[in-house]
């Protein structure tokens, strides 16, 4: 019966892990299809969200955490469609976590490229900045070139609100050339549309107009090349006309706020737009002189209401400093300051504060004595303190642009030195590469003749303790035969002849003769019996396995008498010494040296013990003393120590001392053989 079931106990522990297994397979499938509900457009977002969130309940319970993390990436992504960033904050900072458990670079990077999102929706560019960062480096890793693209174009934007403009032209550009490699879709096509335009907003703030209308050129391009771009179209329309009119042509800008005013649809398809356009067309039709009073007004008026039907803030702050620059210029100061007074509110409340600028400037020229020097002040003043704060980005990132022939001509030279010095630079890095690797080799090879020397001179020192041992080996036993050889011939013989005569005189018949004979020969016998019995266990050749123990009593027995200290060995009978090798047992031997000599110059001990035990294939040598002890943690490790840990080390062992002041010290070596 015990048989039958030692037969079935192995198919029975394969039916529960296969059953395990089954049951872990399905787990997974409902997992797999809870996350597809999650991921499905066609579902209502709330019954998504249910989906998502018994994946995630599932995935806890199975216990994996890269089944966890996979169904809270859905989630994530469901938060940033509902618009529930604080949630999408919160739960991509635990994917982190988990990601980096699981080792996931990709999880890494996307939970770490989301954190930047959320803080550039909020506006914290700082954060922003560094989240995309570490994104756009795991990317880079990955080799992941779309994202990768992405987050340099958002990186872009920030630096460009930030005003790092050479920061961001660079981004931008990596972005470009990275999403070109790509196939030509709309997502693709947007992120190039987004970097060419800030290429194009960058460089018309550094008044580089026509590098900007070429960038502004390509965002065109690409919308052509787009499947619905009406939008992206509208903007970058928008964009070159007002880039003419900050250019000063005034002809070309008001040709193109016409051409936008004309198409009707723009007010029903974005009013907030179509407000700016009115207000460029009524600016560049009074800087041309093209209309009259009343219908610039009338255009302003119109622009006006529209953005405050809307609640645009942003047009309104626009719209009030175009209409303040009209009225000023006309010579209605009155209405020049309520539209200007209007964009310096709206500016400081936005935080806007190149308008700001503009606003405190005109109500300095509009406004009148105290005034008039208390908006100049104001302007002044808060001039001088954007530009200091702007002034360590600018300075850094200014780009200077040397046009003359002159100039160039420095350049290629210092670029000729520069690759003439980066080759010298290569060439000696070369040489001093050879020249360390050659050192190198010859260090190790010298490291390795010193290592042979060493094995064969332990090779040499252990065959000659085998030497000495084999010769006080023979000298005891050639004693122990003379010894024997002159109680058996002589002693013996002597006492066998005796016995003889008194068993020869046994033919008397007297009674008290016959008892004293007797009781002498039984003597006799017994002295007999008993030198046949020293003379066989002198003869007694030594047991086997005992030579190396041979080696190691004499060691212990001369030492100690050196050091005038008291001695115990314990051996384990069943370690076969013969089958260890001569290396270990030469470093054994040391060890024993180095901790006899360790405990007579250190710890004045008066008793130690030595006891080698077998287990599992594992020698256990202790060497224990009564000595004074030490402070292990405290104390330097002397040369004696460093050397006992060597040796151990060299042996494959395990080192562990134990010490305790006053009380002595144990050190226990286990040696795996």
């Amino acid at each position: 019966m015990i048989k039958s079931l030692n037969k079935l106990l192995p198919l029975v522990i394969l039916c529960l892990i296969s059953s395990s297994l089954f049951a872990q397979n399905k787990a997974l499938d409902s997992i797999l299809t809870l996350r597809s509900l999650a991921n499905d457009n066609n579902t209502q977002l709330a019954q998504r969200f249910e989906y998502a969130r018994k994946a995630i309940k599932m995935s806890t319970k199975l216990s994996q955490d890269s089944t966890l993390l996979a169904s809270k990436r859905v989630l994530s992504y469901l938060f940033l469609i509902q618009g529930d960033y604080d949630s999408v904050f919160k739960i991509n900072h635990e994917n982190v976590k988990l990601a980096k458990k699981v080792k996931d670079t990709f999880a890494i990077a996307n939970a770490e490229n989301i954190l930047g999102l959320y803080h550039h929706i909020y506006e914290a560019h700082d954060s922003a900045y560094f989240y995309y960062f570490k994104a756009v480096k795991l990317f880079e890793v990955l080799q992941n070139i779309k994202s990768q693209g992405e987050v340099l174009a958002n990186m872009a934007d920030i630096q460009e609100t930030e005003r790092d403009y050479i920061g961001c032209e660079s981004n931008a550009i990596k972005s470009i050339a990275l999403i070109e490699q790509l196939p030509e879709n709309d997502y693709n096509l947007e992120t190039l549309w987004n970097a060419n335009n800030l290429i194009a907003i960058v460089s018309a703030e550094l008044e580089q107009y026509d590098k900007a209308l070429e960038y502004y050129d390509k965002t065109l391009d690409i919308c052509n090349r787009m499947e619905d771009s009406y939008e992206k179209t509208l903007f970058s329309n928008i964009n070159i006309a007002a880039l003419y009119r900050r250019k000063g042509d005034y002809v070309t800008a008001e040709r193109l706020y016409k051409k936008l005013y004309e198409d009707a649809s723009i007010l029903d398809f974005d009013p907030t737009s179509y407000s700016i356009i009115l207000s460029g067309l009524a600016h560049a039709k009074f800087k041309n002189n093209t209309a009259s009073a009343p219908e610039i007004k009338s255009l302003f008026n119109k622009a006006y209401q529209i953005s405050e039907k809307e609640d645009d803030e942003v047009g309104l702050l626009s719209i009030s400093m175009d209409m303040a620059d009209f009225y000023f210029e006309t010579k209605n100061k009155d209405s020049a300051r309520h539209y200007v007074d209007k964009a310096y509110a709206i500016g400081k409340d936005l935080v806007a504060n190149e308008t700001i600028l503009e606003a405190l400037l005109l109500k300095s020229k509009i406004e009148t004595g105290e005034q008039a020097t208390s908006s100049l002040n104001a302007y002044i003043k808060l001039s001088d303190s954007l530009q200091k704060a702007e002034r360590s980005i600018r300075n850094k990132f200014a780009r200077i642009d040397y046009e003359t022939d002159q100039i160039r001509a420095e350049k290629e030279k210092v670029s000729k030195e520069r690759f003439l010095f980066l080759l010298l630079s290569i060439g000696l890095f070369v040489t001093l590469a050879l020249i360390y690797i050659i050192f190198t080799q010859i260090s190790k090879n010298k490291e390795l003749t010193f290592k042979q020397q060493q094995q064969e001179t332990n090779e040499e020192i252990y065959n000659l303790m085998l030497s000495q041992q084999n010769k006080i080996d023979e000298a005891r036993s050639t004693e122990k035969r003379r010894i024997s050889e002159e109680l058996h011939d002589g002693i013996l013989g002597r006492l066998f002849g005796t016995r003889l005569s008194l068993d020869s005189l046994n033919n008397s018949n007297t009674e008290e003769a016959i008892q004293s004979r007797e009781s002498y020969i039984d003597e006799l016998q017994a002295i007999e019996q008993e030198i046949r019995k020293v003379s066989h266990e002198l003869n007694t050749d030594f047991i086997s396995n005992s030579r190396f123990i041979d080696i190691v009593k004499t060691l212990l027995e001369t030492q100690t008498k050196a050091y005038q200290l008291e001695y115990k060995l314990k051996n384990d009978d069943s370690i076969h010494w013969d089958a260890i090798t001569n290396k270990t047992k030469i470093h054994i031997y040391r060890i024993l040296q180095e901790s006899l000599q360790n405990i007579y110059k250190h710890a004045k001990a008066s008793k130690v013990e030595i006891s080698f035990s077998i287990k599992k294939n594992v020698i256990c040598l202790t060497i224990t003393d009564d000595g004074s002890g030490f402070e292990i943690n405290k104390s330097k490790k002397g040369i004696g120590i460093k050397n006992i840990t060597s040796r151990v080390k060299e042996i494959f062992g395990e080192l562990k001392i134990k010490s305790q002041i006053n009380k002595g010290t144990n050190i226990t070596i286990k040696i795996p053989i």
